[in-house]
């Protein structure tokens, strides 16, 4: 099969590789679509903290069955997402009901080879039918869960003031499922044609550019109050950081980006507020499935949000073109097959 190897930062190649084996409860699956991620163009600019190369990229996954066990509802030539996150099933956050967060997760693209290539094998709980959406819609699905853990982690409620940090993909899947949770939403974003995104796509209420003034528009938001909710999606210690400082007194405070860095707050201004700090990572079967709803309603402008195409061989010069070029790229996929 046809794979894309990230060999070493800024180092990417075409090469042939052997078809994978299909090992026991796992699903083969022929890859048709890859949605680029942050996560990739940072394997790709070597800032990725978790990471050891060469590696297949790739996390944002929709495919077609070609093999499955026996017994399984799986049958070869049904349309799949995929979720990748591969947990073990036994440790204290499985056992728990949140593999999410399992003590030895893999992630496909990251810990492990993903998607970035003809066919991957994928344990059989991690394919989820795709039912009516197409095949782009379905790659969509994981980086849009993300967004819509994190507002089910926060119980954001109707009418919350809440403050999104972070216009990227991430950021805006967050926006779109606070809003649609019933918050007010306002986001936040250095770059004005991300923020004039948001604002078209009706993603949020009211964009706040990151500089002079910035303080300002957002005491006007809230009439001097702060945000009962605050998700901070920038991958930026010194936002992180900054963010406690934006929530209301009895608010909410979600960290849905991570850093390989420790992060520090006033412990005076935590304690006034009384203010919840959460942290959210990944996604559950649950935020899937209300993902996967939400597109099948109409609630997800996804004609706004795919805005780039390429191939699998059109990756070598697209990714490392658009890692340093992303003026208008909201979500690009990689067509494969």
């Amino acid at each position: 099969m046809r794979a894309v190897i990230c060999r070493a930062p800024g180092e990417l190649a075409l090469e042939e590789r052997p078809e994978p084996e299909r090992g026991e409860g796992e699903v083969l699956v022929r890859v048709r679509r890859m949605g680029i991620c942050g996560t990739d163009f940072h394997i790709y600019e070597g800032s990725h903290p978790y990471l050891q190369y060469p590696r297949i990229m790739g996390h944002e996954l929709s495919g077609e069955v070609l093999e499955a066990p026996g017994g399984s509802p799986l049958a070869p030539g049904d349309t799949v997402i995929v979720n990748p996150y591969v947990s073990c099933g036994t440790c204290i956050a499985c056992r728990a009901g949140k593999p999410n967060c399992c003590v030895q997760i893999a992630v496909l693209g990251v810990h492990r080879d993903g998607g970035m290539c003809e066919t991957i094998a994928v344990p059989e709980r991690n394919l989820y039918p795709a039912g009516s959406l197409t095949l782009d819609q379905a790659a969509c699905i994981e980086f849009l869960a993300i967004g819509a853990h994190a507002v089910a982690r926060s119980g954001l409620g109707g009418g919350a003031r809440t403050l999104v940090i972070g216009a990227g993909p991430i950021g805006l899947g967050t926006a779109l499922f606070a809003g649609l949770a019933g918050g007010d939403v306002s986001i936040m974003d250095r770059e004005a044609d991300r923020l004039a995104f948001a604002l078209k796509s009706r993603i949020a209420a009211r964009g706040i550019g990151v500089g002079d003034g910035s303080a300002e528009l957002l005491r006007q938001a809230t009439e001097g109050d702060g945000f009962d909710v605050v998700f901070d999606a920038t991958g930026s210690r010194a936002s992180m950081e900054s963010a406690f400082g934006h929530v209301a007194h009895g608010g909410t405070l979600v960290l849905v980006s991570v850093v390989a860095e420790t992060i520090a707050f006033s412990d005076p201004e935590f304690h006034k507020r009384e203010m919840t700090v959460l942290g959210s990572r990944n996604a559950l079967r649950a935020d899937f499935e209300r993902v996967v709803a939400a597109i099948e309603t109409g609630r997800v402008p996804l004609d706004h949000l795919l805005t780039h195409r390429t191939s699998l061989a059109g990756a070598l010069a697209d990714l490392p073109r658009w890692a340093g070029q992303k003026s208008g790229l909201v979500k690009a996929l990689v067509e494969i097959g």
